[in-house]
């Protein structure tokens, strides 16, 4: 079971990744597939022709006989003071990528700003709280995935309640999304996410180094990315890694992925927010349609 939830959630960061690419070109989709994307496989070689079945597989249809929810009920672990627009931008990505309802759990000053931002969003002020851990617990079971680290800093306090929040996560099986300064988290203690299959990270190029160094002990082999990211993924037990950059570079530590499409010509503050928020969604819908769906 662990290997098929790798599988989908591996499959969630490729449907995340190429829609970049959906929306600049559009129709065929065919062709956008063929231009954006090439497998480098560990042990074999995969047809790439059925990444388009794939997105299909994963977006679920519209239909009237749905409630509300199902298509997703997202949580960001995020926010405080100097830090109010990433959890925001994570949390509406995952509704207009079209989850249901996005909550965001953040501290106590950074909530009336976020609640201004946007009507859609529902905000919890407890991070900062004593008893931070149990009021995001009691909510997992309402979750479909997590998204951890926009906008959360690295203050002590905060960063103990996210490891405690992490580790309900993880016993109720919930995917998590971790980004940012949940990533800063996982390089001062990986064994946090080891093993854990329904783990995404997505570090840019500075949050890759870092975890390279504290999980591997050495630093990032600038000349063979696809191999660096092969190799992190394998030796925090396969989770899913998602490497930011000119090129995007996902791995699950039995696979290598490469998205060659050319994205915004800008790198800013947010972009890997609005990423990381689609995550938590499609890891959800893959993990749903099951590994009948998704290769796994």
């Amino acid at each position: 079971m662990a290997v098929r939830a790798g599988a989908a959630v591996a499959s969630a960061a490729v449907v995340a990744v190429l829609s970049a690419a959906l929306a600049l070109y559009g129709p065929p989709l065919d062709a956008v597939l063929k231009r954006a994307f090439s497998l480098h496989k560990a042990h074999s070689v995969k047809d790439m022709e059925n990444t388009l079945q794939l997105v299909r597989n994963v977006v679920p249809s519209l239909t009237t006989k749905k409630h509300k929810g199902q298509d997703g009920r997202i949580g960001v672990v995020g926010g405080c003071r100097e830090y109010t627009g990433a959890p925001y931008f994570a949390a509406i990505s995952a509704l207009k990528v079209g989850a249901d309802l996005s909550h965001v759990f953040c501290t106590q000053e950074a909530a009336p700003v976020i609640k201004s931002y946007s009507p859609e969003l529902i905000v919890h002020p407890v991070l900062d709280s004593p008893d931070a851990v149990r009021d995001v617990e009691q909510w997992l079971p309402r979750l479909h995935a997590l998204v951890v680290g926009p906008g959360l800093g690295r203050d002590d306090a905060l960063l103990e309640n996210v490891k405690g929040i992490l580790e309900a996560s993880k016993a109720r099986g919930v995917p998590v999304v971790i980004d940012a300064d949940g990533l800063w988290l996982i390089a001062q203690q990986p064994a946090l996410i080891q093993g854990y299959r329904k783990a995404v990270l997505t570090p840019n190029h500075v949050e890759f180094g870092r975890l390279s160094e504290a999980v591997l002990g050495a630093p990032l082999d600038g000349g063979d990315r696809h191999g660096a990211v092969l190799r992190l993924s394998q030796a925090l037990g396969n989770v899913t890694v998602v490497q930011k950059g000119e090129q995007d570079v996902i791995s699950d530590g039995e696979q290598v992925l490469v998205c060659r499409q050319e994205g915004s010509g800008r790198r800013c503050g947010g972009q890997g927010d609005l990423l990381s928020g689609s995550l938590g969604v499609l890891a959800h819908w893959a993990l749903r349609a099951g590994p009948g769906k998704t290769g796994g």
